[in-house]
Formats: structure tokens, sequence, C-alpha cells
């Protein structure tokens, strides 16, 4: 069952804490400047509300500097006009399944079906690289794609899945998926942006399946 979490909306259409993730998206979604972010316990939401504190940070023309080598740059607001992707996992390793949204509608643009056996790391990575070439043939090849997995969106960079997840007859078919998007990677190139998820700031990536 997931965690019970508490919603602060220190910037929205109306500001306080929230009980469910719903009723805070009709607060922010779509509204600029948006700030908000899940806590796990009331106290804590509460004592962040009175401080005023708002963790997400805006970056401003004079502060746009490259971000040092491993480490990631100042978050700012959510472009809502990108993709989000996730996946739906009955254990690591499980059934995994995936499934790339609209950001800012939550319109469901492409998923795959339930794979017998993976892990959520893999399914991320599928995720992103079908994400990618939805948006190539899409011709929008500007438009970003966020993911709350780090290893993934690594694994997109080097263009290579480093899964200690055993080869055998049950993990065959995601395996292979795994390679047919290592290829699609070394043969095609791409501009769209990969965007981390900030699940801290912004609560549940809106692809969530809901099952944490």
């Amino acid at each position: 069952m997931a965690k019970k979490k508490y919603y602060v909306v220190w910037s929205g259409r109306k500001t306080g804490i929230f009980n469910t993730w719903a009723e805070c998206e009709a607060q922010v979604k779509g509204f600029q400047g948006a700030r908000f972010k899940s806590f796990e316990s009331k106290a804590d939401a509460e004592a962040a509300l009175s401080s005023g504190k708002v963790q997400a940070k805006k970056t401003s023309s004079a502060s746009k500097k490259p971000a040092a080598k491993g480490k990631e740059e100042a978050v700012g607001d959510v472009v809502w006009d990108s993709v989000s992707v996730d996946v739906g996992c009955r254990g690591n390793p499980g059934i995994v399944e995936y499934k790339g949204v609209n950001t800012k509608t939550g319109e469901i643009l492409f998923s795959h079906p339930e794979i017998h056996i993976g892990t959520n790391n893999m399914g991320e990575f599928l995720a992103i690289v079908h994400g990618l070439a939805w948006l190539k043939q899409q011709g929008k090849d500007t438009t970003p794609i966020y993911s709350d997995s780090k290893t993934a969106m690594k694994w997109v960079r080097d263009k290579k899945v480093n899964s200690s997840l055993k080869r055998d007859k049950d993990t065959e078919y995601i395996w292979s998926l795994v390679e047919r998007a290592e290829k699609w990677l070394k043969t095609n190139t791409y501009k769209n942006p990969i965007l981390k998820w900030h699940t801290e700031l912004w609560g549940e990536i809106k692809a969530d399946y809901g099952r944490k």
C-alpha cells in the first residue's frame, strides 16, 4: 500500500496543505510559477507551510551557468509541454509495463503491455527510448522527456544498459527489447532534452501507476 502523503502548495490557485495528489494537482497544473512539495507526515507539511520555505529554485538569465560535472543544475519549473514516462512493476525483478503521457494533460501517448520478467530501470530505459522514437516520428525534436530514474537516464546517455538481470528464457524478451532500443540510440540522433522529474518537489510523475 502506498504511503500517505501530504502536499504543500506555496504558490498555486489555492495554497495550503492537500491530502491527495489530485487535490494538489488541481491547484498547480498549468499555473505559472507553481511551487509545491510532498511530505510523508502532516507535521512536516505544516512546518514547511508555516516557514514558507520553497525548495524549488528558479534560474535567472544571470545565473544560468553550466553545472559542474557530476552535479545537477538548479531546479526550475516543470516544463508542461513535455512527455513523462514511468514504469509499473510487480516485484523487482518482476512483471514490468510502461507508458508515456502528456505531462500537462495526462493523456497516454504510448505504452507497452506487461512484460513477464524485467526490472524497473530496464523498463524506464525502454520507456525513454520509446519516447524519443515517438517524438521523432511526430517531428517534435525539442520536446523534453521526464523520467524519475537517474539510472535509466545514464543508460540512455551511454547507449548501453548495465543491468545485473540474468539473461535466460524468462528474461529473453525484455533483453531483446533492450537490444533493439540500444541499436536505435546508436543509429539515430535526437535533440530532445531528457530531464529528471523531481518527485520531492513536484509530487509523483504524471505517468505514475500508483503502485508505490
